[in-house]
């Protein structure tokens, strides 16, 4: 019976192996010479000038809620039309009821802005 796991053992050690030799051959063999200026924040090639705390602008949460309004019509609609024959007209409503939630959220992002690019 425990024979039957053998290679199941044999492949975590190996996976776990596979991750973890190359980072600690990075630890030992890679010199080892800190400095001011290896050890600043690097923040596109100038010093930070702000808290790294500092609130995001809301079109930052607009353009986040955009992204989960199309991939969340897009991972719904692909089932659903492989299998429009088959859940018939009340399928069809559901879906319609689906594109109009979504379609509110959509408008709503327009009216904010969200899709204008500055």
């Amino acid at each position: 019976m425990i024979e039957s796991y053998l290679p199941i053992l044999v492949f975590i050690v190996m996976a776990m192996a596979i991750g973890i030799v190359p980072l600690l051959a990075g630890f030992l063999l890679a010199p080892h010479r800190p400095d001011h200026e290896k050890l600043t924040a690097y923040e596109c090639g100038f010093e930070a000038f702000e808290d790294s705390r500092m609130q995001f602008d809301v079109r930052y949460y607009l353009i986040a809620i955009l992204f989960i309004i199309f991939d969340l019509e897009i991972a719904f609609l692909f089932p659903w039309a492989i299998v429009l024959d088959e859940i018939g007209l009340f399928g069809f409503a559901a879906m319609g009821i689906f594109i109009g939630v979504l379609l509110v959220g959509f408008l709503y992002e327009w009216k904010k802005g969200a899709l204008e690019w500055e």
